[in-house]
């Protein structure tokens, strides 16, 4: 299928990335008054597919859950391994499995599968003919660090609120950007983009989008529902402790009220105010995003961007996020806060009906000055989405109406290969369906969970057709394909909510090896965890590649991933000619490979969340 036309990948800015690159480059390569530019990092070279590998995942393996590596070998014959602990003892052994050509990779490749091996440790290397790989441990807390960093992202990407050196660390603590104190312009009262609005908001609060300092409902909403979503599945896996009051490093600690709800409702507020007030045009619909007037330079620290912020046009798309993912908090938030959960269920109602009013209100894709566009020509799948979230709150009879009437609600395609984002959002309802307590008839409920089976046992054939475990086909290595793979991962683990069969688990547990290193590169696309980890993503204020007083990104956030499109211009000049599962750099400049996203450390946060429960 054409790239053209697979599912735009969710935090992708394609749409402006040309258009930008040129000016952020100049930026980025001039770096700031009294930097100490001999301090900085010579720049990286392209990364490559290796001729001879032996690829893990550099984090390691559950003593209980799958453990598989990939050979890099032309060998038409298998060849012997050796499992060595720590002290160079040899802990297993055996013969790799032939595989051949890997298309995505454009590699030839063996497996190897130690999964019998119920050892634990730390230090291990695999060796197979003579080439070693890096060290991993085995150890059943293995995911324990990960999952509070890479939601501690989320705390960092903080809008609106001083960073603290006692949560974040001293090389990230900053001031709060965004709240008016000069030279911002701040959030308190942004105006609207000529001709949407004749009055200011206060739009303060939320979390940067990305490596840019953009707010876009559309984006938060989805990064947010799998925040909240992760907490609902480990509640009802009987896992809420992992996630409870204290469990992360964020300022509200210690309130009485899970960690990652106080961390989701300071995204959630922010949604609510970007809601148009009662006696304006189109009350009850959301604007669709807030950013620059103007695209700000690498780096620029969120308290000294000085351009000026508007409101851009609301969108039917962003209302109805608003409505599924402030429904969603009026379900979740009930049992720790019913006044909030009350006013989002309120704010959740007005949506809606907003929405139901306004049905084709599109954002253009040409609206990509100082922020990305985030266009979506199709929103039947947010109604279908903010729908299941209403009727799995409310239970009442128009919002299951609203469900089954939906072509979504019977399509069999609503999964599919590439993942889904926020240009398709229907599969996050078929979840919600499946998993939250509801009323749906007892063949309805039985035919969308099977859905959700049946798109875990294909993800799980993708996976047995590659090289490299990957659930994404060869041609899905799109903008933010890390994201695509990290979201199939959280349907498999789904899947196995709903069967507790092992095969969805190992498939989810597989998902994680390959963004952790088990790829074509060896790359682990995720900042402080591997031998050979990311460390350059683009960001505006995580940018010590361009400047070495500011940092690289923080433990736990994790790069967009492959490209084959190669939509940058260090990428162009980097990786021509590369097979797509290897159109990777770890620079700065490469925003279409390299940057960071909500919506990409989302399902990284619920994935290491899932992968950390034991028992």
């Amino acid at each position: 299928m054409p790239v053209s036309l697979l599912p735009r990948p969710c935090g992708a800015r394609a749409a402006t990335a040309l258009l930008t690159g040129a000016l952020l480059l100049i930026a980025a390569q001039s770096a700031p008054a009294g930097a100490d530019s001999s301090a900085a990092p010579a720049p990286p070279t392209a990364a490559s597919a290796a001729p001879s590998a032996v690829q893990v995942n550099q984090l390691g393996y559950l003593p209980d859950g799958p453990k598989r590596a990939t050979v890099v070998s032309a060998s038409a014959t298998a060849l012997p391994w050796q499992l060595r602990d720590a002290a160079g003892r040899t802990a297993a052994s055996g013969s790799t499995t032939v595989r051949g050509a890997d298309a995505a990779s454009g590699q030839s490749v063996h497996l190897v599968d130690f999964s019998s091996y119920q050892g634990t440790g730390t230090g291990y290397t695999l060796t197979v003919d003579g080439r070693t790989s890096h060290p991993f441990d085995i150890r059943a807390n293995l995911y324990d660090g990960l999952r509070t960093d890479a939601m501690s992202f989320f705390y960092q990407q903080r809008s609106g609120i001083p960073i603290e050196a006692s949560l974040a660390g001293a090389a990230y603590a900053r001031p709060a950007g965004h709240l008016g104190v000069a030279p911002n312009r701040g959030d308190t009262a942004v105006p609207c983009v000529s001709g949407v609005c004749d009055y200011v908001r206060d739009v303060r609060g939320g979390w940067y989008d990305a490596g840019d300092q953009g707010k876009y409902v559309v984006n938060g909403g989805l990064a947010v529902w799998q925040l909240v979503n992760s907490f609902e599945r480990a509640k009802r896996a009987g896992h809420a402790a992992a996630l409870g009051d204290a469990t992360l490093r964020v300022p509200e600690r210690g309130n009485g009220i899970p960690d990652v709800l106080d961390e989701s409702r300071w995204e959630l507020e922010f949604l609510m105010r970007m809601q148009i007030p009662e006696g304006k045009p189109r009350a009850g619909m959301a604007f669709h995003k807030v950013h620059d007037a103007a695209w700000t330079g690498l780096p620029t620290r969120p308290e000294q961007d000085a351009e000026p912020r508007e409101l851009h046009a609301p969108s039917t798309a962003a209302t109805l996020n608003l409505a599924a993912a402030a429904a969603q908090c009026a379900r979740v938030y009930a049992p720790y806060d019913a006044a909030f959960a009350a006013r989002c269920l309120d704010s959740a109602r007005r949506a809606w009906a907003a929405a139901r009013a306004n049905p084709d209100v599109l954002a253009p894709g040409s609206d990509s000055t100082g922020g990305g566009a985030y266009d979506d020509g199709e929103v039947g799948d947010e109604f279908y989405w903010a729908a299941a979230e209403l009727y799995a709150t409310t239970g009442e009879a128009r919002y299951r109406d609203a469900v089954t009437s939906s072509p979504y609600h019977t399509a069999s395609d609503v999964f599919t290969p590439f993942g889904f984002g926020w240009q398709d959002t229907a599969p996050l309802g078929r979840i919600v369906l499946a998993t939250v307590p509801g009323g749906l008839p007892a063949t309805d409920l039985a035919r969308v969970r099977a859905s959700v089976v049946s798109a875990a046992d294909g993800q799980l054939s993708t996976m047995a057709g590659q090289g490299y475990g990957v659930p994404l086909p060869a041609d899905g290595y799109v903008w933010g394909s890390n994201g695509q793979v990290a979201n199939n991962g959280t349907v498999m683990a789904v899947a196995y909510e709903l069967t507790e069969q092992r095969r969805y688990r190992t498939g989810a547990l597989e998902t994680l090896d390959y963004l952790l290193g088990r790829n074509a590169l060896g790359q682990s696309y995720v900042t402080g965890y591997g031998e050979h980890a990311a460390q350059n993503q683009h960001h505006r204020f995580w940018a010590h590649q361009y400047d070495a007083s500011l940092p690289n990104p923080p433990a736990g956030s994790i790069a967009g991933g492959a490209n084959a499109g190669l939509e940058d211009p260090v990428a162009q000049e980097k990786l021509p000619g590369c097979a797509p599962a290897a159109c990777y750099i770890d620079d700065i400049g490469s925003y279409s490979t390299n940057e960071v996203a909500i919506n990409w450390n989302a399902p990284l946060a619920w994935l290491t969340a899932f992968a950390a429960e034991r028992g």
